[in-house]
Formats: structure tokens, sequence, C-alpha cells
């Protein structure tokens, strides 16, 4: 057993009896690096990351390697979703020394944590000019005893460079040309025929989609909807999506949707569903419904903690093969089905005696299956139904992917938000009472002041903007669902402490972090990638809390955001599609409905014609108690009397108030 044994982090504890002498994350083993003259060799990955298994196979459970990177380096290993702080310095590092990024993500850096090498996965031996784990491991020896000062000089100007990055000027103002030439972008790289955008691999983004529909119920352009349309209809028909046990893949290493990467994370359940949602409100097409209360389903299955919360993730591997516990053999397939059966799944999923899962590296057939439809078959639903849960049935007889069971803040935030919108959409209680359950473990864990991580009953690690971000996202849609107070009011504490801790007072924006010597840099984000970035979210929550309180200083807050990385977001307008979501909103006008009334059960028959429109720009906001406008002050004004009354107001400018009838006229 190394170091790693004593860790809560599923990913470090995979690595525990590496003979590789991991250290986590620690000061003690960067006062080892010095005190024995070795550079830091650094392997950051996550828990259900195929290729960090794999790389973990060839060279960290390998004897010969083991020793040479324990004769050579100090070696640190981090789970990127533990520690996303540290993950997203030494990601730019790679992605400003190599062009891309990803994980496995590999650094070699001096004591002083300064990298002069990167790569992600590095093979253990060298293969068609990449260069191997054994090579690179006499190469970096040679020049670290030889030739110092070149990769020390190497390091200097590389961190100068990220950090000059990191600190220069990119303020601006962002207005309507920029959100109208977003679209323009997202239907320059459009993939016309099986949806999404680039043409491989293909990521859901979810956000993207998001924002062209907010654009969309503006200017209704058919070539915005046929975008959103055809992208959210090919994944829920490809093999990105499990059609036995439900929920969505992370990615498709395909043009087409057909082939993914098999691991399933959290966040995508949660920012999918909420795409879903939005899209059966705006679109009415059944099919959208049906999708978010499969995901929904599948989260609560099997990503629920018993206390409520959720967990990260599902592996991608299982008895260490990539995709094993989802695909089926043509023969297995005969063997649980009858002939009918058989013969409607060979028609609907596309099966080959060959298979049709190829392996990602060699292109070569594995005689195994993805299911996936490349059109609806509504002919076939109800047998469909009756095939998915007998292979569902013959499925749970397998060992299952390892589930990664830690509790991130951040990432329960994004589901919270997303079961409580849905929840409202589809008048779903169910939904927000799932939504309650997690807030309410994290709020009363949390004591007002949120950590990062719960594990095995311990909550702990310092908290990233993030956290504050999208788990105050989460207590405003759970808010906005309920017309509970108490969400408002601890989101109003959170982002008080956001404000305090996050916020560059000098330039604008927020760090990802507090103030801390642990890190050599102090990072500002913006990018939108898998996830949307803390500080587009930031500004969304500070958009809605203006939107509720309207009090400026929120608004100035949010556009402050914005405005602080205007030349960044121009630059790849499609790049940043949560934030130019927010400044859509920020540019259109705002609606609200208020429902004064004695009785909650009234004000649930005002919400009731809303619920399922979309309507841009538009909250909803109940008063039932004369206390109500302590923390919501517009409202004052208004009262409750005997007969149930909504006024609708734009531009914070409220009509006549009307009772049902008049009201139902107008929506």
């Amino acid at each position: 057993m190394n170091r790693l044994i004593h860790e809560k982090s599923p990913y470090l504890l995979q690595h525990a009896n590496n003979p590789v002498d991991w250290y986590p994350w620690c000061d003690e083993a960067f006062k080892e690096a010095k005190e024995k003259d070795k550079p830091i060799f650094l392997s950051i990955g996550y828990s259900t990351c195929h290729w960090c298994h794999v790389m973990e196979k060839e060279s960290f459970e390998d004897e010969e390697v083991a020793k040479m990177l324990n004769d050579t380096f100090v070696c640190i290993k981090v789970d990127r979703e533990e520690r996303p702080d540290i993950d997203s310095i030494y990601m730019m590092y790679c992605q400003m020394m190599t062009g891309h990024g990803g994980w496995p993500l590999t650094i070699i850096m001096t004591p002083d944590k300064k990298p002069f090498f990167s790569a992600t996965y590095i093979p253990k031996e060298t293969v068609y000019n990449r260069i191997g784990m054994k090579d690179l491991i006499k190469r970096i020896d040679d020049l670290w005893k030889n030739d110092r000062k070149k990769l020390l000089d190497s390091s200097e100007k590389l961190y100068r460079e990220l950090w000059k990055l990191n600190n220069e000027d990119k303020k601006g103002t962002l207005n309507k040309e920029d959100v109208f030439e977003t679209v323009e972008e997202f239907k320059v790289v459009f993939d016309r025929l099986h949806g999404g955008f680039n043409k491989r691999p293909k990521f859901p983004i979810p956000h993207n989609l998001l924002f062209l529909m907010s654009v969309y119920a503006e200017n209704k352009d058919e070539e915005i909807k046929e975008m959103v349309t055809k992208t959210l209809d090919h994944m829920m028909r490809g093999g990105i999506f499990d059609h036995v046990g439900f929920g969505f893949h992370r990615y498709s290493t395909d043009r087409e949707w057909k082939l993914p990467h098999f691991e399933k994370m959290l966040y995508d359940q949660a920012l999918l569903t909420l795409t879903y949602a939005e899209a059966y409100r705006m679109f009415k097409y059944e099919k959208y419904r049906e999708v978010v209360e499969k995901v929904i389903e599948y989260v609560k299955r099997d990503l629920t903690s018993k206390e409520g919360a959720f967990y990260s993730a599902e592996d991608a591997d299982s008895e260490g093969v990539e995709g094993k516990f989802y695909t089926f053999t043509l023969e297995e397939l005969k063997n649980i089905l009858d002939e009918e059966e058989f013969k409607i799944a060979n028609k609907v999923y596309n099966l080959f005696e060959e298979g049709n899962f190829e392996e990602e590296a060699t292109g070569e057939k594995t005689g195994q299956n993805i299911l996936y439809k490349t059109q609806d078959y509504d002919e076939y639903k109800e047998k469909l139904e009756v095939i998915r849960e007998k292979l569902y049935k013959f499925r749970e007889n397998r060992i299952r992917p390892l589930r990664d069971e830690k509790i991130l803040t951040d990432w329960n935030g994004l589901m919270i938000a997303s079961l409580s919108r849905a929840g409202f959409i589809l008048n779903n209680n169910e939904y927000i009472n799932m939504a309650k359950r997690a807030a309410d473990f994290i709020l009363d864990l949390s004591k007002g002041e949120l950590k990062h991580r719960y594990k095995d009953g311990e909550y702990s690690i310092e908290p990233i903007l993030d956290d504050y971000a999208f788990f105050t996202w989460g207590l405003i849609e759970l808010y906005l669902a309920s017309q509970e107070l108490k969400y408002l009011r601890e989101a109003l504490m959170f982002i008080d402490k956001m404000t305090e801790n996050y916020l560059d007072k000098e330039k604008g924006g927020f760090f990802l972090t507090k103030e801390t010597k642990e890190l050599i840099l102090r990072c500002k984000e913006i990018y939108d990638g898998a996830v949307p970035s803390g500080n587009s979210v930031a500004s969304y929550v500070l958009y809605l809390v203006y939107r509720i309180t309207v009090d400026t200083k929120y608004l100035d807050l949010a556009k402050g955001i914005l405005n602080c990385f205007a030349k960044e977001i121009r630059a790849i307008k499609s790049a940043h599609s949560f934030a130019m979501l927010v400044q859509d909103l920020i540019l259109s006008e705002p609606i609200d409905v208020v429902i004064a009334s004695k009785d909650i059960k009234e004000v649930e028959r005002f919400i009731e014609p809303v619920r399922s429109k979309y309507i841009k720009n538009l909250l909803v906001i109940s008063k039932t108690k004369d206390e109500d406008d302590r923390l919501i002050p517009h409202i004052r004004e208004i009262q409750i009397k005997d007969e149930p009354l909504a006024y609708v107001c734009k531009n914070f400018t409220c009509g006549l108030p009307k009772n049902i009838n008049e009201f139902l006229k107008v929506v």
C-alpha cells in the first residue's frame, strides 16, 4: 500500500496498491522533492476515466516503470473532481504547451510547482513517434541531471506566459449583436446530418442548446430550431443514450452519436435533463418529456445516496473492459428475447453478427453491439419496453461498473437546479422533493460554510467558485419551483459569501479559488466546457436574484462578470454559450407574474397555465403572507385580498390585478 490508502477519493484509492510511491497533493510531497532534489511527476485523472485505467494498467501497475518513476521523481496523484482548482491550472499549462487537453493529465514540474513537460495519455513504450513512459523518464532524468538550466528556464518562461494570460485586461462591453453572432458561429459548425457541432468526438454540451432556445423564443429562426431538435433527436436515439437502463454516457467517439465513451457523469444527467425539459416546454414534443423522465429515473435509481444527495459518476469499464456492462453479442440477444422480439430489436437497434462496437484505438470490431436507433419507431413502443425490461433484468446480473460515491457540492447544485426546473415544467412534485432532499442534506452539512466534497461521513476540501455558484443556482431554482422562501434566504446568504471570498474587487469577475499560497496561480475562467464555467453560472445566479429582489447591485455584478471577460468571449463566442445566454436575458424584456393569495392552492391555479409554456425571461413569484416582502421588497405594495389575484409585470411595471379568468386570457 502507498500513501493513497488513507484518502477518501475513489480514484486515489484505485491507485493505492500501485508499486508507484504515490503521494496525494500535500506539503510533504513538495518538501520531499526539494530535499531529494527530484522533479515532480503529477498525474491527474478521475475514477470513471477509461484512458486513466489504461495508463494505470500499462505503466503504474508495472514494476519496471514504477521503479523508474520512484527513482526519478516524487510522484503525486490528484483526483480532478476533488481538486478542480489544481486540475484547472495544469490543464491550462497542457493546452498552452500542446494545443489540446484531456485526462489522464500528465505534468512534470519543478519542486516549486512550475511545469516543463505536459501530456495526456502516455503509452508504456514509444509507438508511432509517440514517446512512451520508459523513454520519457530516461530523457527527463538525463536533462534534470545534465541540462537542468534548460528545464528551469522553460518552466519560468511558461509560468510567466500563463500568469500574463491569466492577468491580461479582457474588459469590454457585450451587446445584442454579439448574441446574433454567437448563433451564426453555431450555424457554421452545425452538423446538418447528425446534429451536434463539429465532427468528432461529440460532447452533448447542453448549454449550447439552452442558449439557442433562448434566442429562438424571440426570433423564431427555423434554422435555430433545426439545430436544437436535430441534436436532441440524434442524442436520444444514439448509443450515447443508454436505451436499457437510461441516462446519458459522457460523449460520442464518432460523428453519429452511436459509439460512446461509456462513463456516466452526474453533471451530464443534470444539464441534459434541464435541456430536454426546456425543449419539451418549447416544442411540445412528448418524446422529450419521456427522455426527462427516463434520465431522472436513472439518477433516482443509480446515483442517489441514502441521504438523498447525488453520487458523481459511473465507470466506463467493468471487469477491465470498456462498455462490457452495456453491450450485447447477437447470441446473447437471441437467448434473452423470443423470436419476434429479436426481429424487432435487430431492426430497431442496428445489430450485427460481428458487432457494431469498434475499438476506439484500432477500429476493430469487438463482436459486441451497442443499442442505438436511427429513427423513433413509435409503432414498436410497447414491444420495445418489453424488450428493454428483459435486457435490463439480464444486464443486472452482470458485474456493474464502479460507482464513484463521492458527493460534490457543485454537481449536486446542477442536479438540484435541473430537478427543480423539470419538476416545475412537468408538474411533478416528486422531482421537486428529490431536489429538496439533496439541498437540505447539503445545507445541514454546511451550516453556512460550503465544502467541496462529502464522502464517508466527511464534508471537507476547500470550496471553489463553482460550489457556491452551482449550489446557489440550485437553491434559486428550488425556490422558484416550490415558492419556499427558506431556499431564497439561503441563496442570498451564499451569494454574499461568494462575493466576499471570490470576487476580484479590482478587475471584476470571480476567481476560481479563495486566496491561497498552496497554488502558483489564482485563476479566473469564463470558458464554458462540458459544464458551464463558475463565472457564467455566477452571472446567471446574480441576474436571477436581481430579477427576484430588484436590487441593482446584483445586476451590476452580473454585468460586471460578462464585461470583465468580454474580449475573451468575443474571440470565440460559441465557446461561451452560457455566458451569452445570460447576456441575451439581460438584454431581453423581463416578465414577472406575481400571485397574491391567502391560499397556496390558489397560487397553483395561476401557475398551471404558465408552467408548460416557454415564455422567455419569465419568473413566477407568489405572496401568501405579508412578511414575504422582507426578502422581495418590490412586492411590498401588492396586497393580499380575499380573492386571489395575479399581477403581470413587464420591465418591472405591473399591470392591473387579474383574477383567474382574466389571467387565463392573457397567458
